[in-house]
């Protein structure tokens, strides 16, 4: 018997009270169209109610590909558990995705794991396990003694726990059944046999369906095509059909926002690097340039969103890859694409060019063994104490993602980001850099909102380096603090630099370094000088 069902048929049997489980990776491998279904079906006849929504990668991006924000509706979900949420405006509305909304007015119960912790977690449920242990995330906003990962206040069951085993401290996350999980890949036969041939991401999609079969529950999948059986090579087979109920054909699906289908993000075709995006003078620009000097060839290095992203894009641009160098260069973020180039905005998670992909339990085990010894990542506050948020600050809910694994398991940090946001606003002049308009946020607080993760800590207890990079100053975090060590050039050290501080760092004022004026001058003479 075919499996293959129109979408609002997959999603007829879902029960007031499950939990339903997905997975994308902003817009990438999100099966958007069975969401919609489930969404629209709600909308429509008022079932199913009061799901739990577990998503291990924020899903959708909440424009082109509206993901979880279809199923953002009161009634329909009572409860979200995710490892990080999608908080953009929309520049055709104007608005911020309606899950945001839900979040900020407390109508639904909010909570949001680490990634890490939510694609491992899936192993455990996949094993019939009690419960998923581990040392990643204590003292963060995840360790029930600063939150529980809680991001509303009708969320009050504790999903994470504190324990001590042989006399050590662990965050245990208690498992429960998922009941359905939706899925998507590239092609399917009629028996279900799942492929991901032009999908430039697994993710959890393999993790998703054998927990939910393991759980008793059903798996939905959405792909592009059908491939009559017996045509493919069983290595090629992803997920074995007996463990999928119900195919869904979108033959329109697109890769992600701004991207039908491009070959070169899963390997089918290969990018002339002159292709690939410039990005545009900006503060972005001169901190990802100056973030790409801590970069060494032959070492795993991982990129986080944000301008951390657009390290690789910068080096491009300035040859850096050019006669076959790319290969010297190891690049991977965290959703299991290695190799090629780390893209930024919507684009980020998937590489251009990649050598080779993984799924996305499998990427978590590379983070949290260390296997990544270099990380840029992003920030959004940074604090007297060392501690550096990106999880939950202002009105912005986006949860850690990949940050916490990351940052605690690799040897070098980059922390990027301005130095004010907010309506910040700059201008390159002769290689200097003018403040042209002051952001109305401080970024460097006297204590963050949220604890994403200490890099004093990690820095005094395990030997980590850390540099956080702006478009003005760069820091270092040492064992006495957080370090000044080098200033733009045109920039006021006291008005612009320490008078844009709610605390103190340290500074050598003689020894103070000026910051390379290439940083601050426009593409091409950047790649001129390199």
């Amino acid at each position: 018997m075919s499996k293959i069902v129109d979408a609002a048929y997959a999603v007829a049997a879902i029960r007031d009270g499950s939990t339903v489980a997905s997975v994308g990776v902003i817009g990438w491998i999100t099966p958007d169209a069975v969401l919609k279904a489930l969404g629209d079906r709600f909308r429509d006849t008022g079932a199913p109610r009061d799901l739990t929504v577990y998503l291990p990668v924020g899903t959708g991006d909440a424009q082109a590909i509206k993901g979880m924000d279809h199923l953002a509706q009161v009634g329909l979900m009572k409860r979200i558990v995710s490892g990080s949420y999608i908080n953009p405006v929309d520049p055709v509305t104007g608005k911020r995705p309606e899950l945001m909304r839900l979040i900020r007015e407390n109508a639904i119960e909010a909570y949001s794991w680490p990634i890490g912790a939510s694609m491992h977690w899936l192993r455990e449920v996949a094993r019939n396990s009690p419960g998923y242990l581990t040392r990643v995330g204590l003292g963060t906003y995840i360790d029930p003694e600063l939150g529980g990962g809680k991001f509303t206040a009708r969320a009050t069951e504790d999903l994470v726990r504190r324990v001590e085993i042989d006399g050590e401290t662990l965050l245990y996350y208690p498992t429960w059944k998922i009941d359905v999980a939706i899925i998507r890949a590239s092609s399917a036969d009629e028996h279900g046999n799942l492929s991901f041939e032009d999908e430039p991401l697994t993710s959890a999609n393999i993790g998703l369906a054998l927990a939910a079969k393991a759980s008793g529950g059903r798996v939905i999948a959405q792909v592009r095509r059908i491939m009559p059986a017996d045509t493919r090579a069983a290595s090629a087979v992803a997920i074995p059909g007996m463990f999928v109920d119900a195919v869904v054909v979108d033959a329109e699906m697109m890769m992600a926002s701004e991207t039908e289908y491009e070959p070169a993000y899963f390997g089918g075709a290969r990018m002339p690097l002159d292709r690939l995006p410039r990005p545009a003078m900006s503060p972005d620009k001169v901190i990802a340039a100056r973030a790409a000097r801590e970069v060494r060839k032959r070492e795993l290095s991982i990129f986080g969103f944000g301008a951390a992203a657009d390290v690789p894009l910068v080096m491009a641009e300035r040859g850096l890859f050019d006669g076959g160098a790319m290969k010297d260069y190891w690049f991977t973020t965290e959703h299991g694409s290695y190799g090629g180039v780390v893209m930024s905005g919507w684009q980020f998670s998937a590489n251009v060019n990649p050598d080779a992909i993984i799924d996305g339990l499998y990427q978590f085990d590379v983070i949290d063994g260390g296997l990544c010894p270099f990380a840029a990542l992003a920030f959004a506050q940074f604090d007297a104490a060392g501690v550096v948020n990106v999880s939950k600050f202002g009105a912005a809910n986006p949860g850690a993602g990949g940050f916490i694994d990351i940052a605690e398991n690799a040897k070098r940090l980059v922390f990027t980001g301005t130095f004010t946001t907010n309506g910040l606003s700059v201008a390159f002049e002769n290689g200097r850099l003018k403040i042209l308009s002051e952001g109305r946020v401080k970024k460097f607080a006297p204590a963050v909102e949220s604890v994403t993760y200490s890099v004093a800590r990690g820095v005094r207890e395990r030997g980590q380096t850390a540099l956080i990079v702006t478009e003005r100053a760069v820091f270092e975090y040492r064992k006495e603090g957080l370090t000044l060590t080098e200033i733009a050039p045109g920039v006021d050290l006291d008005r612009d630099v320490l008078g844009q501080m709610d605390f103190a760092p340290r500074v050598n004022r003689a020894g103070l370094r000026e910051m390379s004026r290439e940083l601050f001058s426009q593409a091409e003479d950047l790649r001129a000088a390199s």
